[in-house]
């Protein structure tokens, strides 16, 4: 007896498609203990993520299926020459605002957020800062489990690097 094999029919959509390179700059963190659930991100945005409508698009669709995961998540964004604030358009994604970045959202920010379960009902909880050029970074909450947080340390960090890489 002779097995026929499943061909599926012609697609009825097809069209060749250049799928954006995206610059990553991102550290993860793992919780071990749960099965290695991403648990922490730290998304560094380049100058890439913010260049062209797409590219925008499929960061902040990024951002958003993290927080799907509810994961905990930061955005530095240091981009001077792109004037767009990524964080803003992952908030209307989810319909929302935030009021301390009006009436003009920054051009250069850091920002942490997480999920929280309070009252039966998740809440979606940010830490914004504007940044200006020539001061110090902020200090964020890095949240690893609802009750465990760890200072995100960007001055301390962005200091080392420099150290590290010799620049003055």
């Amino acid at each position: 007896m002779a097995t026929a094999v499943w061909a599926p029919p012609r697609p009825t959509f097809d069209v060749a498609v250049e799928m954006p390179d995206q610059d990553e700059y991102e550290v993860r963190v793992y919780d071990t203990q749960r099965h290695r659930r991403l648990v922490a991100a730290v998304e560094i945005i380049s100058p890439a993520n913010k260049d062209r409508p797409e590219h925008r698009r499929a960061f902040v669709a990024k951002c958003a299926a993290l927080l799907q995961q509810r994961v905990s998540a930061a955005l530095v964004d240091l981009v001077t020459t792109r004037r767009f604030n990524l964080y803003v358009d992952l908030l209307e994604q989810l319909g929302q605002t935030d009021p301390s970045l009006a009436p003009e959202p920054p051009v250069v920010y850091a920002a942490a957020r997480r999920w929280a379960l309070e009252e039966d009902a998740w809440h979606l909880r940010a830490w914004t800062h504007s940044l200006k050029i020539g001061q110090p970074l902020p200090l964020l909450p890095l949240w690893l489990a609802d009750e465990l947080a760890l200072p995100l340390e960007l001055e301390a960090t962005y200091e080392e690097t420099c150290r590290i890489l010799r620049i003055p």
